[in-house]
């Protein structure tokens, strides 16, 4: 899926990574980048379902992806300067990509 054009991870990280080393020098950005992994990561991996320490798969994360980018353009978002909600979520989903190493496997 990694090399797939369709995958919307790619697009996601090529945009949003980036904004990943921001965080280093900004603890309360990566307080709220965290927050938002855990969200997401929350949301995909419910604590009810499956064994502890399930990992996040890259398809899980990639449909979540494509849901809320598509919520984005109904909306007729566009990426600000700072940061808000969304570029705050595709910047955790970045870290999330980076964590679990879910363009390289």
């Amino acid at each position: 899926m990694n090399d797939s054009p369709g995958c919307p991870l790619i697009g996601v990280a090529a945009t949003y990574l980036p904004r990943l080393s921001e965080t280093t020098s900004e603890p309360g950005l990566m307080a709220a980048v965290d927050q938002h992994a855990a969200a997401v990561r929350d949301a995909l991996i419910p604590a009810q379902r499956g064994p502890r320490g399930r990992t996040l798969r890259r398809e899980e994360l990639a449909d979540y992806v494509l849901g809320f980018t598509d919520r984005l353009a109904e909306a007729d978002w566009t990426e600000p300067v700072g940061h808000d909600f969304a570029t705050l979520r595709m910047t955790a989903v970045c870290w999330l990509i980076r964590e679990y190493d879910l363009l390289d496997a």
